[in-house]
């Protein structure tokens, strides 16, 4: 038989490990993908290295989201958040028509 206090102190820590999951997939939006609208718009390529360079001439080899002034996230993550992109995330080795040198 299990007591008040046994119980309660189970619940707390049950609730607490439910709340912290659930903040931790609340807190990571869904990664862009090409099929987006605005990505299509920008000309967002999950892969830099396939960004078709006739139709973005301004594309140039090693531009990267990670390597972007607007990324968000660390250079090393996979990926992170962009303004351009509101509630979703960019992958890092992606490219897009808007990218800017990190000064």
């Amino acid at each position: 038989m299990t007591s008040r206090r046994q119980f309660m102190i189970q619940f707390s820590a049950a609730s607490a490990a439910i709340g912290s999951a659930t903040l931790a997939s609340a807190q990571k939006p869904p990664l862009l993908t090409e099929a987006d609208p605005q990505a299509k718009a920008l000309g967002y390529f999950a892969d830099a290295t396939k960004t078709d360079k006739v139709k973005y001439p301004k594309y140039a080899a090693g531009q990267i989201c990670s390597n972007c002034a607007l990324y968000q996230g660390q250079a090393a993550d996979a990926a992170g958040g962009c303004p351009l992109f509101a509630g979703k995330q960019v992958a890092g080795k992606a490219w897009c028509s808007a990218w800017a040198k990190k000064a």
